[in-house]
């Protein structure tokens, strides 16, 4: 693969990832309340939710580099893809659980009542949940780079040799 794909690649993983999830935000904000109210709802929550969305988008270039091997010949991913599905779907659990309080006059009439008062009352506790599996599915995916990395420079470094018959 050429040097400039394996950067770019990662790249537009990443800059995808983070688009898609303030996409489900703003969408969400906006069928709900109108544009300008997620604009408002964004700004106030900027502290929780630009991380959360940063966060992501380094979690899914991350993913890329483990999925097409891009640096290192990683022989075993390990559980990346799993903890970005999770991660993810925390992460947009907590994006609908803070923007769900903002709906009430639509979910009832889908019966999601009780479930809107209790993403609304705990929508930053969700927030935090979803920012700590994004941050987790991080140092998994650095954990297992790192530890390909160290055994890929480990058999660099053996000298090489051949047994005659």
């Amino acid at each position: 693969m050429s040097g400039a794909k394996r950067v770019l690649l990662p790249i537009g993983f990443g800059l995808s990832g983070t688009a898609l999830l303030a996409g489900l935000y703003f969408g969400l904000m906006s069928w709900a309340e109108g544009l300008q109210a997620a604009r408002a709802l964004f700004w106030a929550d900027r502290w929780i939710v630009i991380p959360i969305l940063m966060g992501f988008g380094l979690q899914a270039a991350l993913y890329a580099i483990l999925k097409f091997r891009l640096f290192l010949p990683v022989a075993v991913s390990g559980p990346s893809g799993a903890l970005m599905g999770a991660s993810g779907t925390t992460s947009a659990v907590a994006m609908v659980a803070c923007c769900a309080h903002h709906v009430t006059d639509v979910l009832p009439l889908l019966g999601l009542t009780a479930a809107t008062a209790f993403l609304g009352q705990y929508r930053t506790a969700f927030l935090f949940v979803g920012l700590g599996t994004t941050l987790l599915g991080i140092l998994v995916m650095a954990a297992i780079l790192f530890r390909e990395r160290r055994r890929v420079t480990r058999l660099i470094s053996q000298p090489y040799t051949v047994e005659s018959p």
